[in-house]
């Protein structure tokens, strides 16, 4: 059923926006997946101000984020890793930090991620989510709502959103 209902909310077609608890639900069962791969190895805090639950987000916007932090948290080999998502109120913004104990990146391969010049991983693997979703927000919410990106190699990676709680002509369908 978690599988299902993931992959529903995945392929959707309706919708430019959702609401946070939506984006959320769906994470929760993308982690129910990834713990039933990973086992124990996988450990998952969430943290979620009730307040913010129905701020409205764009669809998929933080799903790669996470998916990004499970596979360079644990999937380079690592024994155990944590994923952590917190979602805050922050005055007039919502704030949403995904966070992982991983193996950290490169700095300024993160940088070409976000700038859409997404160069191949040592697995010839190229990396598309950070750019698409930084690029998202900030053709909604403008310049200043990009992602913020922390990490150094050896160090894990934390992602920072922030997104208005309130935005004109921005509602969840």
């Amino acid at each position: 059923l978690d599988f299902a209902d993931f992959t529903r909310y995945s392929s959707r077609s309706h919708g430019e926006f959702t609401t946070l608890a939506e984006e959320l639900r769906s994470i929760d069962r993308y982690l129910l997946l990834e713990k039933a791969r990973f086992g124990d190895r996988l450990q998952v805090v969430l943290r979620v101000a009730p307040e913010v639950l129905p701020v409205a987000v764009p669809y998929l916007c933080l799903q790669p984020l996470v998916e990004n932090a499970v596979q360079h948290g644990l999937e380079k080999g690592r024994g155990r890793g944590t994923v952590t998502v917190v979602a805050e109120d922050d005055g007039a913004m919502c704030r949403i930090t995904v966070e992982d104990d991983g193996a950290g990146s490169d700095p300024e391969r993160v940088r070409d991620a976000l700038a859409g010049a997404a160069p191949e991983d040592p697995d010839g693997h190229r990396s598309i989510g950070l750019g698409n979703v930084d690029a998202r927000l900030r053709a909604v919410y403008g310049d200043d709502h990009g992602l913020v990106v922390e990490t150094a190699v050896g160090a894990g990676t934390k992602v920072t959103v922030r997104v208005p709680k309130f935005a004109a002509g921005v509602r969840a369908s």
